[in-house]
Order: structure tokens, then sequence, then C-alpha cells
């Protein structure tokens, strides 16, 4: 019985338990933390109501950062983003593209910045695309913000005729 009970003491603390090892990638702790959100041009304060109505797309944000034992980012690092956009007229352009930080129905302030620019517009041929961001910069106290607030947080991406936004979505933590 005891060599039972020692066993029993070895597997728990020799070998952990499940997802609570902070080597373990599957821990609250360590790996990316991503966001995802649901983009429409109806998202938009006002709603988009010309020619790029019909725009929509779905958009994975991961984030790269350091976490403290909480899981909170605890330091700077890098994010990435893939955006699937289609529903624009093939002659749309998105010009910009970032976070915002502001709850659904409210417009904000930039937050998180891709770089995009009009100076490096991304073309939408056929009125759809793929379009990625990698490594872009971001530090501990945005990274933090985002991670705490998801849902008061937006991404959205701008074209010329749409300069303000032509499709926009909350983010959700997965």
């Amino acid at each position: 019985m005891r060599r039972l009970a020692l066993f029993a003491l070895a597997l728990v603390f020799g070998f952990g338990a499940p997802g609570c090892d902070s080597n373990n990638p599957n821990s609250a702790t360590s790996g990316p933390i991503v966001f995802t959100a649901e983009m429409r041009a109806s998202n938009e304060v006002p709603a988009i109501s010309n020619a790029e109505q019909p725009a929509q797309g779905v958009v994975t944000i991961t984030f790269s950062v350091p976490r403290d034992s909480s899981g909170t980012p605890s330091g700077d690092g890098t994010w990435n983003v893939q955006a699937v956009i289609n529903g624009f007229p093939a002659t749309s352009t998105i010009r910009l593209a970032h976070i915002h930080n502001g709850p659904a129905g409210v417009n904000a302030g930039i937050y998180v910045n891709t770089g995009l620019t009009a100076a490096n517009e991304i073309p939408l041929p056929g009125g759809a695309a793929t379009i990625n961001f990698t490594q872009v910069p971001i530090d501990q106290a945005h990274a933090a913000a985002v991670y705490a607030n998801p849902a008061g947080h937006y991404f959205n991406m701008h074209t010329a005729l749409n300069p303000g936004g032509a499709l926009r979505g909350q983010l959700v933590r997965r």
C-alpha cells in the first residue's frame, strides 16, 4: 500500500498535473494568444451603404508575447494578422488595417497599427483576398489591454471609398 501511495505522489509531483506546467505549450501561460473577429461592412459606424456594403471577412490575430503566471502579457512581442475578406468591388484596395480600442457601435482611435498605409495599399482583384501581416511589433501595455478586454477592441480595414473604415469586427479571444 505504501508503494502505491509513493507511486501516486511521484506521478503527481514528478510529472506534474496536465496543463499546469509553464513549459507545457497548452498552458495558459505560454504559447500564442489568439483572437478572431467576424468583420462586416454593417459593423462600421455608420454602417457602409455604398458599393462596398457586401464586404465581409474573418480575421485571426495572434500575439506572440511573454506571459506571466496568470497568462497576462508581461513584455513586448509581435502580432500576426490573417484576414480573409470578400464582397468588395474588384477596384477596391485596402489602405489601412489596425486594432481600435472601442466597444461595438463606438468609433475609437487607432490602438495597434499593422503599418499598412495608402502608399503600400493592397489591391483586391476579384473583390477578395487573404491578407497577412507578420511580425508586427506590439508593446506589453497594448497587448495586456487587448488580452484583458478583447470585446472592447475591434479590428477594421479601410479603403479609398470608405476612409473611415470599410469593415470591422469585435475581437474574441480563442
